[in-house]
């Protein structure tokens, strides 16, 4: 699955040594245009955002999520950052718990 990465210089610079392109920034103009790039790419199915870039597109991103299209977006930790607030983590929690449960009782 293709991926593009957005965030600070260290994170998208990690990611391009393991061979996923992606764009630094620092501005929320900056991140609106990152975000409208990796969107047009027809390759791009997977975008890595990391917190701090999130918080810079705001709605935009907001409004891509609510879309439900592609590319997938996944926030990620920056450096120093915390890990992202997800809403239904809990029931992603609770959908593992019972996934695990079914195999182990062999269901």
């Amino acid at each position: 699955m293709p991926a593009f990465c957005i965030g600070d210089e260290d994170t998208v610079r990690g990611f391009r040594l393991a061979g996923v392109p992606g764009e630094a920034l620092s501005t929320a103009g900056a991140a609106v245009e990152a975000l409208s790039r990796a969107r047009q790419r027809p390759d791009c199915a997977l975008l890595v955002v990391t917190s701090q870039a999130c918080a810079l597109l705001g709605p935009e991103l907001s409004a891509l999520r609510a879309a439900g299209d592609r590319p997938l977006v996944v926030e990620i930790p920056g450096p120093g950052g915390a890990y992202p607030t997800i809403p239904g983590a809990g029931l992603a929690r609770l959908v593992r718990s019972l996934a695990a449960t079914a195999l182990e009782d062999g269901s």
